[in-house]
């Protein structure tokens, strides 16, 4: 594999629940290389999305390290860890989360805004990543006047304009249909071949999982091949 831009080693993450001890990981490991597209299957409650926040920064492990271009994401500040999700990492959520008061232009435009990027160059980009979507004459809509597979791919447009080396994906087809959620894998494999994006998916769908290049299920905590 080309070299890792993530990477996590021993990853462990419990949690109590009164006086009872819950492991949801149990040392997980595995790397992603640039332009490597990896799938996460389980069942519910198998510790999936926890496991995308431990790899996002978004939560802390109870062990073990994750590196994000070489860095460990857990032993920086609260701010040096917030400056390297917004340069390495583009995240997308089964709920697009995107902001009701502003239009797709505005809300593709965000990360760049938070990296300081001038607005009418930040503009340009999100115009330009929201036509590479197919959304180019929507850039002026708010979320309530687009559909659900608009949104959705508004929300990936956002997680890819600052050009991320790797997108985390937490079931990002679960409230799409079949034929809207195919328009998405399309998507997702189509910026991971245009632009060489790295992409880690937890998911349900066994089709989207299909589509990635390595798969693994997590089952009882730990992270098993296939």
């Amino acid at each position: 594999m080309s070299e890792a831009v993530l990477a996590a080693e021993g990853l462990s993450r419990r949690f109590w629940d009164g006086d009872q001890e819950i492991q949801i990981l149990d040392r997980v490991s595995f790397a992603v290389g640039e332009g490597d597209t990896v799938a996460v299957t389980g069942s519910s409650g198998s510790g999936k999305s926890t496991l995308l926040h431990l790899l996002g920064g978004l939560d802390r492990p109870s062990a073990g390290r994750v590196q994000v271009g070489g860095r460990d994401i857990h032993t920086l500040s609260e701010k040096a860890r917030g400056e390297l999700r917004n340069r390495e990492l583009g995240f997308v959520y089964q709920f697009h989360h995107l902001m009701p008061e502003f239009d797709a232009l505005e809300n593709v435009m965000m990360p760049l805004l938070v990296r300081r990027q001038g607005r009418r160059e930040a503009a340009a980009a999100a115009r330009e990543t929201l036509e590479r979507v197919g959304l180019g004459e929507r850039i002026h809509h708010k979320p309530s006047e687009l559909s659900g597979g608009e949104r959705q791919r508004t929300a990936i447009a956002r997680a890819v304009v600052a050009r991320p080396r790797i997108i985390l994906a937490d079931e990002p087809t679960g409230n799409l249909d079949e034929r809207t959620a195919g328009r998405i894998h399309e998507l997702l494999l189509g910026l991971n071949r245009d632009l060489g994006t790295a992409i880690v998916v937890v998911t349900h769908d066994p089709d989207l999982a299909g589509h990635m290049r390595r798969r693994f299920r997590l089952h009882e905590g730990h992270l098993e091949t296939g």
